[in-house]
Protein backbone atom coordinates (compact mmCIF):
# COMPACT_ATOMS: atom_id res chain seq x y z
CA UNK A 1 0.00 0.00 0.00
CA UNK A 2 1.53 3.48 -1.40
CA UNK A 3 1.27 6.17 1.53
CA UNK A 4 0.30 9.72 1.29
CA UNK A 5 4.03 11.21 0.21
CA UNK A 6 4.00 8.48 -2.77
CA UNK A 7 0.53 9.14 -4.28
CA UNK A 8 1.30 12.85 -3.99
CA UNK A 9 4.38 12.21 -5.98
CA UNK A 10 2.21 9.91 -8.36
CA UNK A 11 -0.35 12.53 -8.76
CA UNK A 12 2.12 14.84 -9.63
CA UNK A 13 3.89 12.33 -12.40
CA UNK A 14 0.29 11.60 -14.00
CA UNK A 15 0.05 15.50 -14.21
CA UNK A 16 3.30 15.95 -16.02
CA UNK A 17 2.17 12.78 -18.18
CA UNK A 18 -1.47 14.52 -19.09
CA UNK A 19 0.68 18.40 -19.86
CA UNK A 20 2.99 15.50 -22.38
CA UNK A 21 -0.09 14.14 -23.97
CA UNK A 22 -2.07 17.46 -24.46
CA UNK A 23 1.36 19.04 -25.30
CA UNK A 24 2.31 16.02 -27.77
CA UNK A 25 -1.29 15.45 -29.60
CA UNK A 26 -1.22 19.48 -30.17
CA UNK A 27 2.11 19.92 -31.59
CA UNK A 28 1.04 16.78 -33.87
CA UNK A 29 -2.32 18.40 -34.92
CA UNK A 30 -3.55 14.79 -34.77
CA UNK A 31 -3.88 11.95 -32.37
CA UNK A 32 -5.92 10.71 -29.70
CA UNK A 33 -6.36 12.89 -26.46
CA UNK A 34 -9.43 11.25 -24.74
CA UNK A 35 -8.47 7.96 -24.09
CA UNK A 36 -4.71 9.13 -23.27
CA UNK A 37 -5.84 10.68 -20.16
CA UNK A 38 -8.64 7.96 -19.44
CA UNK A 39 -5.39 5.78 -18.70
CA UNK A 40 -2.99 8.15 -17.46
CA UNK A 41 -3.27 6.67 -13.67
CA UNK A 42 -2.99 3.08 -14.55
CA UNK A 43 -0.11 3.38 -17.24
CA UNK A 44 1.55 5.77 -14.30
CA UNK A 45 0.96 3.01 -11.63
CA UNK A 46 2.57 0.37 -13.31
CA UNK A 47 5.81 2.46 -14.67
CA UNK A 48 6.57 3.79 -11.14
CA UNK A 49 5.56 1.43 -8.96
CA UNK A 50 4.23 -2.02 -10.29
CA UNK A 51 7.00 -2.74 -13.18
CA UNK A 52 10.33 -4.16 -12.69
CA UNK A 53 12.27 -2.72 -16.07
CA UNK A 54 15.57 -1.04 -16.87
CA UNK A 55 15.62 2.32 -18.48
CA UNK A 56 19.61 1.98 -18.94
CA UNK A 57 18.83 -1.77 -20.32
CA UNK A 58 15.00 -1.79 -22.21
CA UNK A 59 15.61 -5.05 -23.50
CA UNK A 60 16.55 -6.64 -20.12
CA UNK A 61 15.77 -10.13 -20.95
CA UNK A 62 14.30 -10.78 -17.22
CA UNK A 63 12.41 -7.45 -16.81
CA UNK A 64 8.16 -7.31 -16.62
CA UNK A 65 6.55 -6.65 -19.89
CA UNK A 66 3.87 -4.02 -20.10
CA UNK A 67 1.63 -3.91 -23.69
CA UNK A 68 -0.21 -1.08 -25.13
CA UNK A 69 -3.14 -2.98 -26.47
CA UNK A 70 -4.98 0.09 -27.46
CA UNK A 71 -2.43 1.44 -29.33
CA UNK A 72 -3.49 4.57 -30.73
CA UNK A 73 -3.41 5.94 -26.63
CA UNK A 74 0.76 6.01 -27.35
CA UNK A 75 0.76 9.48 -25.80
CA UNK A 76 0.21 7.96 -22.79
CA UNK A 77 2.87 5.53 -23.06
CA UNK A 78 5.11 7.78 -24.00
CA UNK A 79 4.93 10.53 -21.30
CA UNK A 80 5.57 7.40 -19.03
CA UNK A 81 8.73 6.17 -20.61
CA UNK A 82 9.84 9.87 -21.55
CA UNK A 83 9.65 10.50 -17.84
CA UNK A 84 11.14 7.34 -16.61
CA UNK A 85 14.05 7.83 -18.31
CA UNK A 86 13.55 5.87 -21.54
CA UNK A 87 13.95 8.90 -23.49
CA UNK A 88 14.45 12.00 -23.59
CA UNK A 89 10.90 14.25 -23.03
CA UNK A 90 11.63 17.02 -25.33
CA UNK A 91 11.24 14.63 -27.54
CA UNK A 92 7.64 14.17 -27.01
CA UNK A 93 6.56 17.42 -28.99
CA UNK A 94 7.95 15.01 -32.35
CA UNK A 95 4.96 12.96 -32.18
CA UNK A 96 4.10 11.96 -35.86
CA UNK A 97 6.32 13.84 -37.26
CA UNK A 98 7.65 12.62 -40.50
CA UNK A 99 11.33 12.24 -38.93
CA UNK A 100 10.12 11.17 -35.47
CA UNK A 101 10.96 8.13 -34.03
CA UNK A 102 7.57 8.46 -31.99
CA UNK A 103 5.14 7.17 -34.47
CA UNK A 104 1.30 7.62 -33.79
CA UNK A 105 0.94 3.88 -32.25
CA UNK A 106 4.04 2.36 -30.62
CA UNK A 107 6.60 0.85 -32.05
CA UNK A 108 9.18 -1.45 -30.15
CA UNK A 109 11.74 -1.31 -33.11
CA UNK A 110 12.11 2.17 -32.54
CA UNK A 111 11.77 3.68 -29.45
CA UNK A 112 13.14 2.18 -26.27
CA UNK A 113 11.20 0.83 -23.63
CA UNK A 114 8.19 -0.94 -26.08
CA UNK A 115 7.62 -4.10 -25.97
CA UNK A 116 5.01 -4.75 -28.57
CA UNK A 117 4.31 -2.79 -31.30
CA UNK A 118 0.58 -2.33 -31.59
CA UNK A 119 -2.47 -0.65 -32.87
CA UNK A 120 -4.75 -3.15 -34.55
CA UNK A 121 -7.20 -3.66 -31.60
CA UNK A 122 -6.96 -6.90 -30.26
CA UNK A 123 -3.72 -8.35 -31.36
CA UNK A 124 -2.19 -6.72 -28.15
CA UNK A 125 -3.26 -8.60 -25.63
CA UNK A 126 -2.87 -11.50 -27.91
CA UNK A 127 0.74 -10.73 -27.94
CA UNK A 128 0.68 -10.18 -23.77
CA UNK A 129 -0.75 -13.54 -23.37
CA UNK A 130 1.83 -15.00 -25.26
CA UNK A 131 4.87 -13.00 -23.61
CA UNK A 132 3.21 -14.81 -20.42
CA UNK A 133 3.31 -18.21 -22.00
CA UNK A 134 6.71 -17.64 -22.85
CA UNK A 135 7.74 -17.11 -19.54
CA UNK A 136 6.35 -19.71 -18.54
CA UNK A 137 8.12 -22.63 -20.74
CA UNK A 138 11.39 -20.67 -19.75
CA UNK A 139 10.86 -20.65 -16.41
CA UNK A 140 11.36 -17.02 -15.61
CA UNK A 141 9.65 -14.92 -13.12
CA UNK A 142 8.23 -12.08 -14.88
CA UNK A 143 5.15 -10.92 -15.32
CA UNK A 144 3.26 -9.26 -18.10
CA UNK A 145 0.77 -6.42 -17.92
CA UNK A 146 -1.45 -5.62 -20.36
CA UNK A 147 -4.14 -2.36 -20.90
CA UNK A 148 -6.85 -2.88 -23.28
CA UNK A 149 -9.64 -0.39 -23.97
CA UNK A 150 -13.24 -0.81 -23.37
CA UNK A 151 -14.28 -0.76 -27.18
CA UNK A 152 -11.27 -3.16 -28.05
CA UNK A 153 -13.60 -5.45 -26.15
CA UNK A 154 -15.94 -5.67 -29.45
CA UNK A 155 -13.57 -7.40 -31.36
CA UNK A 156 -13.23 -10.85 -31.34
CA UNK A 157 -9.73 -11.68 -31.11
CA UNK A 158 -9.55 -10.70 -27.44
CA UNK A 159 -11.81 -13.25 -26.80
CA UNK A 160 -9.58 -15.84 -28.44
CA UNK A 161 -6.74 -14.50 -26.20
CA UNK A 162 -8.65 -14.42 -22.82
CA UNK A 163 -9.74 -18.15 -23.70
CA UNK A 164 -6.14 -19.13 -24.17
CA UNK A 165 -5.19 -17.55 -21.40
CA UNK A 166 -7.07 -19.28 -18.49
CA UNK A 167 -6.27 -22.69 -20.64
CA UNK A 168 -2.94 -21.98 -20.55
CA UNK A 169 -2.96 -20.75 -16.22
CA UNK A 170 -1.58 -17.65 -16.80
CA UNK A 171 -1.25 -16.34 -13.47
CA UNK A 172 1.53 -13.97 -14.85
CA UNK A 173 -0.70 -11.87 -16.69
CA UNK A 174 -2.57 -9.14 -15.42
CA UNK A 175 -4.81 -7.30 -17.72
CA UNK A 176 -6.45 -3.68 -17.05
CA UNK A 177 -9.39 -2.30 -19.29
CA UNK A 178 -9.80 1.22 -19.34
CA UNK A 179 -13.28 1.14 -18.76
CA UNK A 180 -14.30 4.78 -20.13
CA UNK A 181 -17.48 4.02 -21.28
CA UNK A 182 -16.85 5.87 -24.79
CA UNK A 183 -15.51 5.39 -28.22
CA UNK A 184 -15.28 7.42 -31.45
CA UNK A 185 -18.85 6.81 -32.62
CA UNK A 186 -20.13 7.44 -28.79
CA UNK A 187 -21.14 5.17 -26.13
CA UNK A 188 -19.73 1.45 -25.99
CA UNK A 189 -23.34 0.62 -25.16
CA UNK A 190 -24.62 2.05 -28.15
CA UNK A 191 -22.27 0.75 -31.16
CA UNK A 192 -21.37 -2.77 -30.07
CA UNK A 193 -21.90 -3.29 -26.23
CA UNK A 194 -19.68 -5.64 -24.28
CA UNK A 195 -21.14 -5.15 -20.77
CA UNK A 196 -21.03 -6.73 -18.50
CA UNK A 197 -17.31 -6.70 -18.89
CA UNK A 198 -16.46 -8.54 -15.16
CA UNK A 199 -18.58 -11.04 -16.12
CA UNK A 200 -17.64 -12.10 -19.36
CA UNK A 201 -14.14 -12.04 -18.31
CA UNK A 202 -14.98 -14.32 -14.92
CA UNK A 203 -17.15 -16.98 -17.95
CA UNK A 204 -13.94 -17.20 -19.74
CA UNK A 205 -11.83 -18.63 -16.64
CA UNK A 206 -10.22 -14.83 -15.18
CA UNK A 207 -10.47 -13.37 -12.01
CA UNK A 208 -11.36 -9.92 -11.83
CA UNK A 209 -12.09 -7.40 -9.95
CA UNK A 210 -13.65 -3.85 -10.67
CA UNK A 211 -11.75 -0.74 -9.24
CA UNK A 212 -11.72 3.30 -9.64
CA UNK A 213 -9.58 3.62 -12.42
CA UNK A 214 -8.47 7.36 -11.23
CA UNK A 215 -7.63 6.08 -7.93
CA UNK A 216 -3.87 4.72 -7.32
CA UNK A 217 -4.40 3.53 -3.61
CA UNK A 218 -7.03 1.29 -5.20
CA UNK A 219 -5.29 0.21 -8.22
CA UNK A 220 -1.26 -0.28 -6.90
CA UNK A 221 -3.31 -2.49 -3.65
CA UNK A 222 -4.99 -4.41 -6.23
CA UNK A 223 -2.22 -5.32 -8.24
CA UNK A 224 0.20 -6.29 -4.59
CA UNK A 225 -2.88 -8.12 -3.43
CA UNK A 226 -2.94 -10.33 -6.36
CA UNK A 227 0.67 -10.58 -6.57
CA UNK A 228 0.64 -11.93 -2.90
CA UNK A 229 -2.56 -14.32 -3.43
CA UNK A 230 -0.99 -16.23 -6.22
CA UNK A 231 2.21 -16.87 -4.37
CA UNK A 232 0.41 -18.13 -1.79
CA UNK A 233 -2.31 -20.09 -3.04
CA UNK A 234 -2.32 -22.20 -6.67
CA UNK A 235 -4.59 -19.98 -7.99
CA UNK A 236 -3.27 -20.39 -11.79
CA UNK A 237 -5.59 -17.76 -13.68
CA UNK A 238 -5.72 -14.59 -15.31
CA UNK A 239 -6.71 -11.56 -13.89
CA UNK A 240 -8.30 -8.81 -15.08
CA UNK A 241 -8.62 -5.25 -13.10
CA UNK A 242 -11.88 -3.30 -14.50
CA UNK A 243 -10.79 0.39 -14.37
CA UNK A 244 -13.73 2.52 -14.29
CA UNK A 245 -12.38 6.20 -15.85
CA UNK A 246 -13.71 9.21 -17.80
CA UNK A 247 -12.54 9.82 -21.00
CA UNK A 248 -10.72 12.85 -21.25
CA UNK A 249 -9.77 12.91 -17.58
CA UNK A 250 -8.23 15.65 -16.09
CA UNK A 251 -9.18 18.27 -18.76
CA UNK A 252 -12.70 20.17 -17.92
CA UNK A 253 -13.25 20.52 -21.38
CA UNK A 254 -12.23 17.13 -22.88
CA UNK A 255 -13.84 15.17 -19.86
CA UNK A 256 -17.00 12.66 -20.46
CA UNK A 257 -17.15 13.32 -24.44
CA UNK A 258 -16.72 11.74 -27.17
CA UNK A 259 -15.74 13.93 -29.64
CA UNK A 260 -12.05 14.10 -27.88
CA UNK A 261 -11.15 10.40 -28.83
CA UNK A 262 -9.24 11.14 -31.60
CA UNK A 263 -9.31 15.40 -31.86
CA UNK A 264 -6.23 17.53 -31.86
CA UNK A 265 -6.83 20.70 -29.47
CA UNK A 266 -6.16 23.84 -31.42
CA UNK A 267 -4.05 26.49 -29.48
CA UNK A 268 -6.53 28.34 -27.35
CA UNK A 269 -7.96 25.10 -25.85
CA UNK A 270 -4.09 23.48 -25.77
CA UNK A 271 -3.48 26.80 -23.58
CA UNK A 272 -6.35 26.20 -21.56
CA UNK A 273 -5.65 22.72 -20.81
CA UNK A 274 -2.00 23.35 -19.85
CA UNK A 275 -3.03 25.98 -17.54
CA UNK A 276 -5.18 23.38 -15.62
CA UNK A 277 -2.37 21.06 -15.43
CA UNK A 278 -0.30 23.22 -14.10
CA UNK A 279 -2.58 24.64 -11.68
CA UNK A 280 -3.39 20.97 -10.60
CA UNK A 281 0.80 20.38 -10.24
CA UNK A 282 0.99 23.88 -8.12
CA UNK A 283 -1.75 22.77 -5.85
CA UNK A 284 0.08 19.41 -5.13
CA UNK A 285 3.44 20.81 -4.70
CA UNK A 286 2.11 23.43 -2.20
CA UNK A 287 0.20 20.02 -0.26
Amino acid sequence: MIDHNQEKELKIIASRMRKHIIESVYSAKSGHPGGSLSCTEIIASIYFNLINVDPENPKWEDRDRFVLSKGHCAPALYAALAIKGFFPEEDIKTLRKIDSYLEGHPNMNSVPGVDMSTGSLGQGISAAVGMALGAKVDGKQYRVYALLGDGELQEGQVWEAAMSAAHYRLDNLIAFVDYNGLQIDGKITDVMSPVPIDEKFRAFGWDVKTIDGHDFKQIIATVENRIKETEKADIKKPFAIICETVKGKGISFMEGKAEWHGTAPKEEQKNMAIKEIEDRIKELEGC
